[in-house]
This record gives C-alpha cells, sequence and structure tokens, in this order.
C-alpha cells in the first residue's frame, strides 16, 4: 500500500477528510520554502503537493504564476525540487505529490524523473497538461513507485471521467471550476453534482476537489463531497502578502490548521 493509499485509507477508517496543501517548491527561495513545508506538515496537513517551477505555467492564475517566477529566480529547478523532497523526509512522512507541465519532465527526462522522484521519497506526481492518450510515452518507461493523479474537469463527460480514472492510482483531483487557479465564485451545488457524476466511475478511488477553494469556509463545504480538499493559491496568496515577514512559515502552518479544523469540525457534525 502506498503512502498515499494509507492515509486515505486511515482518514476514511476515521470518518475524516484530508486536506491537500500546495505550494510552489522555492518561493520565496529553498530555506523558506522548506520552512514552510515543515510548518504545514506539522499543522495537521494530510498530504503535501509540491509545484514544480515553471515558466509557463498556463493553467495558473497570477498568484501561482508570480509564484514560479519568484522561486526560478532563486535558482530553483527539478534537481532543487529533489533536493527539497529528500530534506522533507527527514522531518515527515507525508505523502508528496509533485504537481508539473510535462515541459519541465520532458526536458529532465522521464526515467531520471521517475528514478530521482522515487529515490527522493515522492509518492506521486500529477502533469496538468498531459491527458491520458499521451501519457503513455511518460509511464510507460516508469515502474510503479509514482501514483499518477489525474485530473478530470467539471466540463468533462462521464464517458470521459470513467477512461480517466481508468488511467489513475492514488487520488483523482476534480477541477471545482472552469479557468485558471485562484479563481473565485464556487457554486457548490454544481460541485456536488459533477462529484456524484465521477464517483460512478472512479473505481474507487479517492476523489479530491480544488481550484477556487481559499477559505476554511470553502474547504468545509467542499470537503462534504469528497475525500480530499486542495488548497493552493490561498498558501500562495500568504507567502506572497508575508515575504518580507521573518515568521512567514509560522503564518502558513496557522492558515494550514485553520483550514483542517473546519474540515474536522465538518465530518464530525452530527447529521
Amino acid at each position: 500500500m502506498s503512502r498515499i493509499e494509507e492515509t486515505f485509507s486511515r482518514l476514511r477508517a476515521k470518518e475524516e477528510k484530508a486536506l491537500v496543501g500546495f505550494i510552489t517548491a522555492g518561493d520565496p527561495d529553498f530555506r523558506r520554502s522548506l520552512e514552510i513545508a515543515k510548518q504545514m506538515c506539522c499543522s495537521g496537513m494530510d498530504l503535501l503537493e509540491l509545484g514544480v517551477p515553471f515558466s509557463d505555467p498556463t493553467a495558473d492564475g497570477p498568484v501561482i504564476q508570480r509564484s514560479s517566477a519568484r522561486a526560478i529566480s532563486a535558482g530553483m529547478n527539478m534537481k532543487s525540487v529533489m533536493k527539497m523532497v529528500r530534506s522533507i523526509r527527514e522531518f515527515s512522512s507525508i505523502p508528496i505529490v509533485l504537481f508539473s507541465y510535462y515541459n519541465p519532465i520532458l526536458a529532465y527526462g522521464s526515467e531520471e524523473f521517475y528514478k530521482d522522484a522515487t529515490g527522493a521519497g515522492a509518492d506521486g506526481t500529477l502533469v496538468v497538461d498531459l491527458p491520458p492518450e499521451e501519457s503513455n510515452e511518460l509511464t510507460g518507461v516508469w515502474g510503479n513507485g509514482l501514483d499518477f493523479i489525474r485530473l478530470v474537469a467539471p466540463t468533462t463527460p462521464p464517458d470521459r471521467m470513467a477512461t480517466i480514472a481508468s488511467k489513475a492510482s492514488g487520488f483523482i483531483y476534480l477541477v471545482s471550476m472552469t479557468g485558471i487557479t485562484g479563481s473565485g465564485g464556487l457554486d457548490v451545488e454544481e460541485i456536488a453534482s459533477v462529484a456524484r457524476d465521477l464517483r460512478k466511475s472512479c473505481n474507487g478511488l479517492p476523489i479530491c476537489i480544488g481550484f477556487g477553494i481559499s477559505t476554511p469556509d470553502d474547504a468545509a463545504k467542499i470537503s462534504e463531497f469528497a475525500e480530499g480538499v486542495v488548497v493552493g493559491s490561498a498558501f500562495e496568496r500568504l507567502i506572497e502578502s508575508n515575504l518580507e515577514d521573518e515568521n512567514i512559515a509560522r503564518r502558513v502552518g496557522e492558515y494550514a490548521t485553520r483550514l483542517k479544523k473546519a474540515i474536522l469540525d465538518r465530518s464530525h457534525e452530527t447529521p
């Protein structure tokens, strides 16, 4: 059983939902980014998504675009991301998912990426712009050491959901809205409807919902329809607003605690 599977199994046994937190690796620099990751891991977060900095993050909104730019300016690259995973493993066994576009992985080398990611202690990868029909050139040279997280959009028809789910492992990432990360305006009823459709064809895989979830109240509401809630832009917005604050890591950890508490409170509410 992978670390990701074990985490969801453990939470399911307690009737709890997962908080999945995203940060861009190396934002604002390697040292502080590692401190931020440590605080998040110690503050109730269940899974960590580490974003691989990329110059053209087309699925991401301005906040995460700027975080990538800061990390690249600080010297981050794929090798540095692998180093960060190894460093996190020194203090945490939390599942780590590497969130990337295909270009950085292709430039690094598919086999090299798999070898280094698994060797560093990563548990999964999510490649934003790689559909199932085109992913075999990547996954075909891999073993089973990395779960491959797949994305489903709110506009994905049911038959396409089934195709995507058949190629997924770890969990399925349901995008809560059309548009880019950090967008506002969650339609909770629409998200619930899409989640119900996806559950019919997800082969029992956990569903995690992300994009546009930025407050504890958002996280609590969305957790009703999924096994996990993904928060990214809100963390990066907090980092960006406190770049000169020596307590930046603590602030991010405190926000993770608030998000997790809201999810727990909703999970434990009496129907």
